[in-house]
């Protein structure tokens, strides 16, 4: 570790003196931890961060820039649509999907390195437990999901398949992840295919460039925003690691994402069958004034719109066909081939664009005193893991149904959406109409029968509560086995146990 004389030199190099203030007042332990955040800093990319925070930070508060001379949807060559796209395209999309999963060729990649705090918890998203029947947390459904693709993919080449399950963590959610793994048996996945990785953390800045202390003896640090992903692929070997097991298609998603499709095979076959090194999985804006980034073209390049990029009368644009022109809703759910990750995180990755988060950080000021801001009073500086679209050098884009395939959960309930209500109730409608299409009816507690209601709002709990377990079922198939002519309780939840009566009934 560097000497107290290097690092005091270092952060003079980088204009920050002011993190060592309170050195003298530190305990032996404190001061031995400060070192060690302090002496991993490069004073030039110290003093680089902070002064394009402070630049960043300038330019965020300027009017935005409207892109809408430079803009082009998607071109429809490169579109695939499970509502859109004929059904023998989609089962050929499907079957070379199980292809390349019963080769072991398909690794799932988890962005999970931010916490739980709008959710009004300190732990990770993950660990999350919506409410639902069996009191299933996000890891458990994701992993189930995992184990079932596995099973219907080696059952289908009669074969054993892996998909290993890659975890990018950060410094806040590392440890209660490994933990929480670890408690419940790596949720009867094999461990060995389950890596866990940390992303890097950078200082958050004041408005005018000067890097944070949240104690006397600690910086305020925070992860690098998903894009840090190419870079702690690279720091953490984990490239290395995947092409030592033979993976060659990687389906990155983000952690809060109830419904998500594990390496989902329609996907991946879609990329793979169009040749793509990247790809985006996109749903439908709900209304044009949504805020929600739109993949498109910028001046023929791919990337990632942000709603505030594009003047209101492009927003409301449509085609010939009656649907928004700019509708490709991104969700964070991405397909990239190992050799495109490759390529991005050892050469590319220095050019992806930073961006800013304006936020509250707890901190100490002159005094010595924890001040907790009620107003924003810092920048915490990230990159964004669909900013490498911008490379690509055959890019696809596949849209999927809203109602099948995203409800994030991102909010308390207090909000109005995107909340452990709004969540759960995705689920369950989901579960529901399966069971509807499976052949299922459902009973309240006296006995009545439940009128069938297969066509939901998005803000209507569906009438009987169905809960289906991932190790039944990966997306609705073969449920009509222990489904169809049956009547079930208003309360039901499928689960391996319920699958195995049923099936000798």
């Amino acid at each position: 570790m560097a000497s107290l004389e290097e690092v005091r030199h270092r952060l003079q190099v980088a204009g920050q003196p002011q993190l060592l203030r309170f050195w003298d007042e530190l305990g032996a332990a404190q001061k031995t931890s400060l070192l060690g955040e302090l002496a991993v800093l490069d004073a030039e990319l110290l003093k680089e961060h902070c002064r394009s925070a402070a630049e960043a930070y300038a330019r965020e508060t300027s009017a935005p820039q409207r892109l809408d001379q430079w803009l082009q949807p998607v071109a429809p060559e490169f579109l695939g649509s499970v509502r859109r796209s004929d059904l023998d395209s989609l089962a050929r999309w499907e079957e070379e999907g199980f292809c390349q999963i019963s080769q072991n060729k398909v690794a799932v990649l988890l962005l999970a390195g931010g916490q739980g705090t709008r959710l009004g918890v300190t732990y990770p998203k993950g660990m999350y437990d919506v409410g639902l029947p069996s009191g299933k947390t996000l890891y458990e459904i994701q992993a189930e999901r995992i184990h079932k693709v596995e099973q219907l993919a080696g059952e289908k080449y009669a074969t054993k398949v892996t998909v290993p399950w890659y975890i990018m963590t950060s410094e806040f959610t590392l440890g209660p992840t490994q933990r929480f793994f670890v408690e419940h048996n790596y949720f009867n996945l094999d461990k060995s295919n389950i890596v866990m990785f940390e992303q890097r953390m950078l200082p958050a800045v004041t408005f005018d460039g000067k890097a944070i202390l949240e104690q006397k003896g600690k910086l305020a640090l925070a992860p690098d925003g998903n894009g840090g992903l190419y870079r702690a692929l690279a720091e953490n070997k984990i490239l290395e690691d995947m092409e030592h097991r033979g993976i060659q298609y990687i389906h990155v998603y983000c952690v809060d994402n109830i419904l998500v499709k594990m390496a989902d095979p329609i996907f991946i076959g879609f990329c793979v069958s169009k040749g793509a090194d990247c790809g985006a999985k996109v749903v439908e804006k709900a209304y044009p004034e949504e805020p929600v980034g739109v993949v498109c073209q910028v001046d023929g390049v791919y990337q990632v719109v942000e709603y505030s990029e594009i003047s209101p009368e492009m927003v409301h644009k449509r085609g010939p066909d009656g649907l928004l022109t700019y509708n490709a809703g991104n969700i964070c759910n991405h397909f990239f081939t190992l050799d495109f990750l490759k390529t991005v995180a050892h050469t590319l990755e220095p050019q992806l664009k930073q961006h800013i988060a304006i936020k509250k950080v707890p901190f100490i000021d002159e005094e010595g005193n924890l001040v907790k801001p009620t107003t924003p009073n810092g920048i915490k500086m990230e990159k964004f893991v669909f900013d490498v679209f911008q490379f690509s050098k055959n890019f696809v884009v596949f849209e999927v149904l809203r109602e099948e395939e995203f409800s994030p959960l991102k909010n308390a309930d207090t909000a109005e959406k995107d909340t452990p209500t709004t969540a759960r109730r995705a689920l369950l409608s989901q579960h529901y109409r399966w069971a509807l299409r499976a052949g299922a009816s459902f009973r309240d507690a006296a006995g009545f029968r439940i009128w069938d209601k297969p066509s939901l709002s998005e803000t209507e709990d569906p009438p009987a509560v169905c809960e289906i377990s991932p190790l039944v079922s990966y997306f609705g198939e073969n449920l009509e086995l222990y489904m169809k002519g049956k009547d079930f309780p208003s309360t039901f939840i499928l689960d391996e146990d319920q699958e195995n009566a049923l099936g000798k009934a």
